[in-house]
């Protein structure tokens, strides 16, 4: 049986905007935001700004206008394999130069700040980061609760209580310098981008109440913003984006590298540190690579599995990638029988993993408590763990480390996958054919150096569940020795026929078998097999197949003994 990939999410956001002239009698604001298609939307995101032309120019909304189309417009020709600063950075450097050579060719030239200047503050949202550009007064907010979190810094010199002038602005000088900043996104966050005839009015909290009460509606949401600055008496122009984010798509590999440039190590946690949000509660496990902790969280006071890089490997960056690529891995996956990342409700600071905590023990925990498990049992927990397997293999995964203590059962009797560190992902090819899992549930092929398939996953638990029914291992420590083809093809399969029926033990023979074009093209052929005898498995095996070694002395005898007669033919 074979399954369609599953699509994955986009990136998806709901957009709404107001602007008005307020008091004044031309508006000299201006905003814009652009969606683009795919696969522009893959490689450059979505992109949102604001301009706000300076009161003290009668040109300024020229400027406005032009920095916020030029901005939308050239943005998405910039080449897709720079990365968002740098195109967003080339882009207003160029509408930069050319507003201020705007004013240097105009009557304004000696008088800048009655020229073709403008303020602006930018937003794009490219997969799972938010990045943030700003010049000026215009501001961008994040939405927390009921209060608005400041992600810009005004770019204005305060002389006194009454008077001020802006030290930065789209136009100015003939070099502009930006503001920048990124930062993660999650589904649900909320950005509001406002000029100053609206923030200087309106909080958090009526910005959290305008849309509760547009129920999902943002336009309505900022008009309402708008009317409330107008009421409370700004007599400037009024201009408000709001931006909600509604999906993300899965982590792309270049935001694994851009979080372990902002994320610190983190520190080897005791019982009650608080870290990014978390309070620890115990050590769960240590290991070489990792550490894992029950959590709490402390906003919803959930309990969570909080997984940091060990100390020792803090510099090693290829293992801290592979450290994040596990949570990139899991955000991707869907399935009950696959651990789930726990939802983020704050920015990180430190390098960590939180997921879902099972109340439970390790499939290796329940072997040994059930050391003669009932044939339904472990049909059960193979059929689960499959499940979980075909989630991989929908995503082009392959796990490559499947084993007792990588497998978890919880108080429901739910099995789940939980260790992700050796999962290769297709067109992420550097570790095919490494050799990460453990030796002895691990296909014979990675060995020689042939890259994994997904019967590679299959022999995994194929063994298994040889070892659930048995307690031992198909082919005993040989597997882990082969280093060529020629061992790979002499492992002996130990049968189990004299302890389950033989459509089983056959069923498992080709499940484990060296050659993994021998083996079940689906995971789902053989956990039907294990509930239903395959006639085709029981014919009989040729000799060839169950035992190489007697048939090729079988052969050898065969031919001594015809040369031995012929040569006494010859002498009689």
């Amino acid at each position: 049986m074979f399954f369609d990939k599953l699509p994955e999410p986009a990136l998806s956001v709901l957009v709404g905007q107001c602007s008005d002239k307020g008091r004044k009698p031309v508006n000299q604001d201006f905003y814009g935001w652009r969606v683009p298609e795919e696969p522009l939307l893959g490689s450059k995101g979505i992109a949102v700004a604001l301009a706000d032309g300076i009161g003290s120019s009668e040109v300024s909304q020229v400027a406005a206008e032009f920095a916020v189309m030029g901005f939308l417009d050239d943005y998405y020709c910039t080449s897709e394999t720079w990365s968002v600063q740098r195109s967003v950075e080339r882009v207003l450097g160029a509408t930069n130069s050319w507003l201020h050579s705007r004013t240097r060719d105009s009557p304004y030239r000696y008088d800048k700040d009655r020229g073709y200047v403008c303020t602006l503050s930018a937003l794009v949202l490219k997969s799972t980061t938010a990045h943030v550009f700003h010049i000026g007064d215009t501001r961008v907010y994040r939405l927390s609760g009921h209060s608005l979190e400041q992600l810009t810094q005004d770019h204005r010199v305060r002389v006194s209580a009454d008077e001020s002038y802006l030290s930065r602005a789209v136009g100015f000088n003939p070099q502009i310098e930006i503001d920048y900043r990124s930062l993660e996104i999650g589904r649900g966050d909320v950005f509001v981008l406002a000029s100053d005839g609206v923030y200087e009015h309106v909080d958090g909290r009526f910005v959290a109440a305008a849309l509760r009460a547009a129920h999902g509606n943002p336009d309505e949401a900022a008009r309402a913003i708008v009317a409330e600055a107008y009421r409370r008496g700004s007599a400037d122009n009024l201009t408000v984006q709001i931006v909600v984010v509604e999906d993300i798509p899965a982590h792309g590999v270049s935001e694994v590298q851009q979080q372990l440039a902002r994320l610190a190590p983190a520190p080897l946690l005791q019982a009650r540190a608080e870290i990014d949000g978390y309070r620890i509660l115990r050590e769960i496990h240590a290991s070489a690579r990792s550490h894992i902790y029950l959590a709490q969280e402390l906003k919803t006071e959930a309990l969570v599995a909080l997984k940091t890089p060990a100390t020792d490997l803090q510099g090693d960056r290829d293992h801290l990638e592979r450290f994040l690529m596990e949570e990139w891995i899991a955000r991707r996956l869907n399935s009950p029988h696959v651990l789930k990342p726990f939802p983020r409700t704050r920015e990180r600071r430190f390098l960590h993993v939180a997921m879902e905590y099972i109340e439970g023990q390790t499939l290796a925990q329940w072997m040994t408590d059930h050391p003669r498990p009932e044939l339904e049992k472990v049909r059960g927990i193979v059929e689960q763990i499959a499940r979980g397997l075909q989630a991989f293999h929908r995503m082009e995964m392959l796990h490559q480390d499947l084993r007792p203590q990588n497998v978890m059962i919880d108080g429901t009797g739910t099995v789940k996958i939980i260790d992700f560190g050796s999962v290769s992902v297709a067109g992420m090819d550097e570790n095919a054919s490494r050799v990460l899992g453990t030796f002895q549930y691990t296909a014979p092929e990675y060995f020689v150096g042939d890259a994994g398939t997904e019967r590679s996953d299959l022999y995994s638990l194929g063994v298994i569940t040889y070892q659930m029914l048995s307690g031992r291992l198909p082919y005993g420590a040989e597997a882990a020795r082969v280093r060529n083809r020629k061992a790979q093809r002499a492992l002996q399969y130990a049968s189990l026929s004299d302890e389950v029926a033989p459509w089983i033990d056959a069923a498992l023979r080709k499940a484990v078998h060296p050659d993994p074009l021998e083996r079940y093209e689906a995971l789902s052929e053989f956990v039907h097999d294990l509930r239903h005898p395959n006639a085709a498995l029981l014919r009989p095996t040729p000799l060839v197949e169950r035992n190489p070694t007697l048939f090729w002395k079988g052969v050898s005898a065969i031919l001594g003994l015809a040369l031995l007669l012929v040569l006494l033919a010859q002498h009689a």
